[in-house]
């Protein structure tokens, strides 16, 4: 009759507290979690803007054999966005995410026309870069001044946008990494000491089932996760001026992306904790699935910085998912829905590495 009476809710909400208990004790699980991240946030924050360099793309029917073209191709402070659609360009021009859009084609009189589209978002650099243009349009008219060739014309318009700050690219990058770290290492090491002390063998002595454990436990690193994730998105927000467009619903997004990811990453934390034989193997193992992520998912610098064979290896990690969705909801106010995509590809690593981790996991 006792048996029956046995809450599996109320043994599951005391191995939560119990567990969320000891991860606030833990100074590496805070360390991981909030430490790291708030530092890198910190540190970027104060930065601002980086190194300099000005992000052109060319409208798809430029001409890429003209003086201009070439001449910002070999300048090394301006970036070219290689193979991006017009409505593409023009769509990043707005978010600030680029510098300008240039068109390069000839009129009907055979004048080559040069039309530079700047971003409020950006005016140091649109100024700049107005420059650069204008000295090579100028030689390029000086060159031609003798013989009855049309001139080259610069025109140049600016369009409204939002800054892309540097604070805007890394907390997005530094809430994945404290996700990651928090579900692989703190999952891995938990479950590897409750096995070593045989405290999960004591558990089987009692009426608790084998899923609530597992739930319990989860469910205070979730708790823990989303605490951490709260702290590093107010502190971007008032000290560094993050950019929370819609203001608490795109909050709200964040945090649900979180929780989604995090769900995701336990899973891996699991296999960790099956494969790894004692707590000095979990180091080395956990090493091999987060650092490749946290390097190459485009956390610290833009994916388009690496070599192009290095690329499609970024887009198979799902942290590189989840950085881009976090990104595209804070700053563009895109939805969830609008991020289903990046959900789906994440979803589908957790359905891969949870059927691994029932394979691998042990209890005792």
């Amino acid at each position: 009759m006792e048996k029956n009476n046995y809450s599996q809710i109320r043994a599951m909400l005391s191995l939560t507290k119990a567990s969320l208990t000891a991860l606030l004790r833990n100074p590496s699980a805070v360390v991981f979690n909030l430490v790291f991240p708030l530092i890198f946030i910190i540190v970027f924050g104060f930065i601002g803007g980086g190194g300099f360099r000005i992000d052109v793309a060319f409208e798809n029917n430029s001409d890429t054999l003209n003086p201009v073209y070439q001449g910002l191709k070999s300048s090394g402070t301006v970036k070219i966005e290689r193979d991006m659609k017009d409505d593409l360009a023009y769509s990043e021009l707005e978010k600030g995410r680029i510098d300008a859009v240039i068109g390069i084609q000839k009129d009907q009189s055979g004048k080559t026309v040069v039309n530079l589209k700047t971003t409020k978002a950006s005016p140091e650099r649109g100024s700049i870069l107005k420059m650069i243009v204008n000295e090579i349009v100028d030689k390029q008219n000086l060159a031609v001044s003798d013989v009855k060739i049309p001139k080259t014309e610069l025109k140049e318009q600016v369009v409204e946008g939002r800054k892309f700050k540097t604070i805007d690219f890394i907390l997005p990058g530094q809430l994945g990494f404290s996700l990651l770290s928090a579900g692989v290492f703190g999952t891995a090491f938990i479950f590897i000491s409750l096995r070593q002390t045989l405290v999960i063998k004591r558990f089987f002595s009692t009426p608790v089932k084998k899923v609530y454990i597992i739930l319990g436990e989860s469910l205070s690193r979730l708790i823990f996760s989303i605490f951490t994730s709260l702290i590093i998105i107010l502190i971007g927000y008032f000290f560094f001026g993050f950019t929370l467009i819609n203001g608490f619903v795109t909050f709200l997004n964040m945090m649900i992306m979180s929780v989604i990811a995090l769900l995701v990453f336990l899973g891996f934390g699991f296999v960790v904790s099956g494969i790894a034989k004692n707590e000095s193997a979990v180091p080395s193992i956990a090493n091999l699935i987060t650092l490749p992520q946290f390097l190459l998912a485009g956390t610290f610098f833009p994916i388009s910085n690496f070599p192009e064979w290095l690329q499609p290896v970024s887009h198979a990690l799902p942290l590189t998912y989840l950085n881009e969705a976090l990104r595209k909801i804070s700053f563009e106010g895109a939805g969830l829905y609008d991020v289903r995509y990046d959900i789906l590809i994440m979803a589908a690593w957790g359905v891969v590495v949870y059927a691994i981790a029932v394979k691998v996991f042990k209890w005792e």
